[in-house]
């Protein structure tokens, strides 16, 4: 197994300016293993000064994997020069990616820069909405015409294909651009030359909208298990291509973004130990204060059996317990649910089954749950865990939180089934339907169904 070179060990390569042995580093090494330890380095002039000095098809790949603030710094140090061989090794959207989150100025100079036809390809790939299949695909792919034969194609490859992400399909168009099929390179090297192109061309493919949202486009490459898709505009035609390594991405982007809504905060734009103070604090109050706000039903409801709550003060001691279990109980469901609409599960379609299956394991649940709680509360009572000063007997006090606990356990349940798959159905992220967001509702049900069982069936005051 290789070993990843240090920090200290690049650093004194870098100061002794050992040229050759930097070369042979990048030559031997992944380069994705080198930026991890370029992004330690905080004097810039000793990144600058392996631009400098190894090949550009070599940097091109390290500046993509570099954090987003050495990025910034080294295009304020680069030559036109060394801008114009950065953007002619890199994939178009390896830069549009890094390009999206510089300052408005560095854009202008990175696309001044820029040959006219990357140009044109950077300003497009920058244009389409962001999220989309438009706004991850890359340009250089390779495309043939379906009138070639295999060794005409294969000479055209030969002449296209190192400026293209990837030569392991190639794609192939009629006169007017349209994608008629998909030619795999194994397939191509393996048959007679003489051969036309459309007798072994695959005219069975999947295919992406430039306006797809990107989420539905992993979906595709996971379902299909894809490694390249085309991308196709509103006419038909071929105009780029997602890669999996871009797909990985996306999906990493989105997990990360559904656990954060889950855990009650707008997702982060940038890593945790490089995002501010003040930054991580706005992401959360805009959720604390929703959610305290949205508390104050369960405040109203207490408030309005008050009275109740004098009478008989042991009843305040299990609020807690049935309001917690509660919560959590339609958070396992909401969990559950919203992982099966991002993986297809389930979809809105299949409520009436879901609601059914949360229903029997509500039941279940809530009777275990509640037959132990029933007979814990009691023990609690009867040898003074917890006071019971008035004159409700304590088995009517455990019969009490045991049936809310019940019923607070089905509501729960199927709050947390129905909440993200309603969010699915009118087009939001069912993660909005959070764990807070449940919990919150059910605190304020399970408080309701507690005094309205003791006020009107129990009638314990």
């Amino acid at each position: 197994m290789e070993e990843i070179i240090s920090l200290d060990a690049l650093l004194e390569i870098i100061n002794n300016k050992q040229v050759a042995k930097l070369r042979e580093l990048f030559e031997t090494s992944e380069i994705i293993d080198i930026a991890e330890v370029c992004d330690e380095i905080e004097d810039i002039s000793k990144l600058l000064f392996i631009f400098k000095t190894v090949k550009s098809e070599y940097t091109a790949e390290l500046f993509t994997y570099l954090n987003e603030d050495s990025q910034a710094k080294l295009i304020n140090l680069f030559s036109d020069k060394q801008l114009t061989e950065l953007i002619t090794n890199s994939y178009t959207d390896d830069i549009v990616d890094f390009l999206e989150d510089l300052p408005a100025n560095l854009v202008t100079r990175v696309l001044k820069a820029s040959p006219k036809e990357e140009r044109n390809d950077i300003n497009k790939l920058l244009n389409y909405k962001e999220d989309t299949a438009g706004s991850i695909m890359t340009t250089e792919y390779v495309e043939i015409s379906s009138d070639l034969t295999v060794k005409e194609a294969l000479a055209q490859i030969k002449k296209v294909g190192q400026d293209a992400e990837t030569i392991s399909s190639t794609f192939v168009i009629d006169k007017k651009r349209n994608l008629v099929g998909v030619l795999y390179l194994d397939l191509l090297v393996l048959t007679d030359e003489d051969t036309p192109i459309k007798d072994i061309m695959n005219e069975e493919f999947h295919t992406a909208n430039v306006h797809d949202d990107q989420e539905a486009v992993a979906e595709t490459f996971k379902r299909y298990d894809l490694t390249v898709l085309p991308v196709l505009n509103n006419e038909h035609r071929l105009i780029g291509i997602i890669t999996i390594d871009d797909v990985i991405d996306v999906m990493e982007k989105e997990t990360s973004e559904d656990i954060a809504i889950q855990a009650g905060m707008q997702p982060l734009e940038d890593e945790y130990l490089k995002t501010g103070v003040f930054t991580l604090a706005k992401k959360r109050i805009v959720w604390l204060l929703f959610l305290m706000v949205s508390a104050t039903f369960t405040s109203m409801i207490i408030s309005r059996f008050e009275d109740s709550l004098k009478a008989a003060a042991v009843l305040s001691a299990f609020i807690p317990m049935f309001m917690d279990t509660g919560g959590n109980s339609g958070g396992q469901t909401t969990s559950l649910i919203t992982r099966g609409l991002a993986t297809k599960e389930v979809t809105t379609k299949d409520y009436g089954k879901v609601i059914w299956k949360e229903l029997r394991v509500a039941l279940v649940t809530g009777l275990v749950v509640a037959t132990f709680n029933f007979l814990w509360i009691f023990l609690e009572l009867t040898i003074g865990l917890v006071s019971n000063s008035g004159t409700i007997p304590n088995w009517q006090v455990a019969g009490l939180v045991a049936l809310t606990l019940f019923s607070t356990i089905i509501i729960a349940k199927c709050l947390g089934a129905s909440l993200p798959m309603f969010a699915q159905k009118i087009g939001l992220d069912p993660a909005l339907m959070s764990g807070p967001i449940v919990t919150t509702l059910v605190d304020a049900t399970s408080l309701l169904i507690y005094f309205l069982l003791c006020t009107q069936i129990f009638r314990l005051v």
